[in-house]
């Protein structure tokens, strides 16, 4: 099983493990990849004129960054993305989905094994804890996912607030926040991962002032504690630089400090990228007919449909 369906030492083991080889990603290397596939993505559409935000850069954008991280080549990156959305979306494409990743993994795993190089996958194999390589890949196959879909929708989620709420718009490109802190309060009012299913009460107990008993299901809402009229207690929104939201969970089972970062970097990249390469974009559809995926684990958009004035791509040549 994977790092998700651990407790105890071992759990704290495989959490070291995963945190230990993130850490270790030079940051400034995590910028230029994360810059060079935003880039690439524009370039595709840029000479357009219009585009869907989620579909055509949301969606693409984390995963080949990870894959990179991770020590996949580049030219496997598209098939990765593939594989990952057609696993997330859960139709009939989710199995062949999961099981190209898994052998994907597999072969990443055999490869450094004999011959380690400077990226994720090396250092996992290389932990000390005695891990086995099926071990090592079905933790890589959940910081894939975690660290793909939540990103993506960290992305989705703050472009559409820029593009649909005056307020945040004028706040962000008034120059009174930076990208950042403008993500950061996004974590707050429309935290991507919304809910977090599968923990089991080892034992009765009380909790919030309610009786658990030994057994009982626990779903931990996220944004419900992010609203928690105890901690907002008039309301409003908690902006700035306080991060003391429960986006990325809390505890030992939280996402690792180092994914965090990861992903903050690849989504603030992602979105300053956006604003740089297309500074006129708007709103292709009215607000109102935004639309949500049907999860009640994860809250993202199905489509951002946009128009903006049609560039030139960074090649100089029309994408």
């Amino acid at each position: 099983p994977s790092i998700l369906y651990t407790v105890g030492e071992r759990h704290r083991e495989r959490a070291a493990m995963i945190s230990d080889a993130l850490e270790a990603v030079d940051p400034h290397l995590l910028r230029g990849h994360a810059e060079r596939f935003a880039d690439e993505l524009v370039d595709r559409l840029c000479a357009k004129g219009e585009a869907d935000l989620v579909g055509d850069y949301a969606m693409l954008l984390p995963v080949r960054v990870l894959a990179r991280l991770y020590g996949f080549p580049d030219e496997q990156g598209p098939a990765l993305v593939t594989a990952l959305n057609d696993m997330i979306d859960g139709r009939e494409r989710a199995l062949a989905g999961q099981t190209h990743l898994g052998t994907s993994m597999a072969r990443l795993l055999a490869d450094r094994k004999a011959a380690p190089a400077d990226d994720v996958a090396s250092r996992m194999l290389a932990d000390e804890s005695g891990f086995t390589e099926e071990e090592v890949a079905q933790d890589l196959m959940v910081m894939m996912a975690a660290g793909h879909q939540p990103t993506a929708d960290w992305i989705g989620n703050s472009l559409r607030l820029m593009l649909t709420d005056d307020r945040f718009a004028a706040s962000l490109f008034g120059g009174r926040n930076s990208v950042a802190e403008a993500m950061n309060e996004v974590l707050w009012e429309d935290t991507p991962t919304q809910n977090v299913a599968g923990r089991w009460a080892a034992r009765d107990t009380q909790l919030g002032g309610r009786r658990i008993r030994a057994g009982d299901l626990v779903l931990l809402g996220l944004q419900g504690a992010n609203s928690d009229p105890q901690v907002r207690t008039d309301g409003s929104a908690l902006t700035g630089g306080n991060n003391a939201h429960f986006s990325f969970g809390h505890g030992e089972h939280r996402c690792p400090f180092p994914a965090q970062e990861v992903a903050e970097v690849i989504a603030r990249t992602g979105i300053e990228v956006v604003l740089d390469r297309l500074p006129d974009i708007d709103l292709a559809v009215p607000a109102g007919s935004l639309t949500r995926r049907p999860s009640p684990w994860l809250r993202g958009l199905t489509e951002l449909p946009v128009r903006f004035t049609p560039t030139t791509a960074l090649g100089g040549t029309s994408a």
